[in-house]
């Protein structure tokens, strides 16, 4: 059976909130969720805490439907970043990045973007959907950043919300196909209600729109998660280096009950 993932839960203030947001996830058939804490760092005093833990929020987790084992509860830091010092916190020597499970940069220039793909130290890199891309994307960064085991984030929610953003999500996307092949895709919902979340399989069906192809959309909320996990694992312990190995045709179609994508080698 796959095990399908949602990266990007966000964090809500109200504690009763985020529990029914991971309980909904739970229901739909979700084996684990990462809370996303969000630091801009263009406010006058962003501040990178210390991540919420599991047993904040429940005494006993909820159990995902259709299998006796309780929910994963993960953590995960979104960096967003306009300027190149706003990533200095991203650094590897950083204390508090190596707390979260997993660490994301949503960069807004081109700039940032060509520096996220290429040598800062993250494990994700959000792509806006909300609006039209400021700048065009380019083999060579992209490319990049599939070598170094980096995962590209789409998120979901604004396309069900309206029509404009609907129609920005599914152009960004097919931009960013365009030159990754449909390579290390994360689909997440960024839910900050339970009535945004939707099903897994509903959401392999929209990473169709996206320019995906079946086995890629199904990866993206499964395989494709866990290799991006294994590659935070790797970047908090500091040891060791994060390689690709290639899939066969046929491991892409099972899916999420395939091997990780990105595996841990010992110098």
């Amino acid at each position: 059976m796959a095990v399908f993932v949602d990266l990007n839960i966000t964090n809500c203030t109200e504690v009763k909130k985020l529990q029914s947001i991971i309980e909904m996830a739970a229901h739909l058939g979700y084996s684990s969720v990462a809370i996303n804490h969000v630091v801009d760092m263009e406010k006058k005093k962003p501040e990178i805490g210390k991540p919420i833990s599991p047993t904040d929020l429940f005494p006993s987790l909820p159990t995902v439907q259709g299998k006796s084992a309780p929910i994963k509860i993960l953590t995960r830091l979104t960096i967003i970043a306009s300027d190149p010092s706003h990533c200095n916190v991203l650094r590897s020597t950083s204390p508090l990045t190596r707390l979260y499970d997993i660490v994301a940069v949503y960069p807004k220039t081109e700039k940032l973007f060509h520096a996220a793909c290429t040598s800062i130290d993250v494990d994700l890199i959000c792509i806006n959907v909300t609006e039209k891309y400021p700048f065009f994307f380019r083999r060579p960064p992209v490319n990049a950043a599939i070598q170094r085991g980096i995962f590209f984030e789409l998120i979901y929610t604004p396309a069900i919300k309206d029509s404009t953003l609907r129609r920005y999500t599914i152009s960004n996307a097919l931009s960013l196909m365009q030159i990754c092949k449909g390579k290390n895709i994360i689909i997440s919902s960024a839910a900050e209600k339970p009535i945004e979340l939707r099903s897994p399989y509903d959401v392999a069906t929209l990473g169709l729109l996206f320019g995906l192809s079946e086995a890629s959309a199904k990866a993206a909320l499964s395989v494709n998660c866990r290799s991006a996990l294994l590659h935070g694992e790797t970047r908090k312990t500091a040891f060791g280096i994060t390689r690709t190995v290639k899939k066969s045709q046929t491991e892409e179609e099972e899916g999420a009950t395939g091997e990780p994508v990105c595996k841990k080698a010992k110098n």
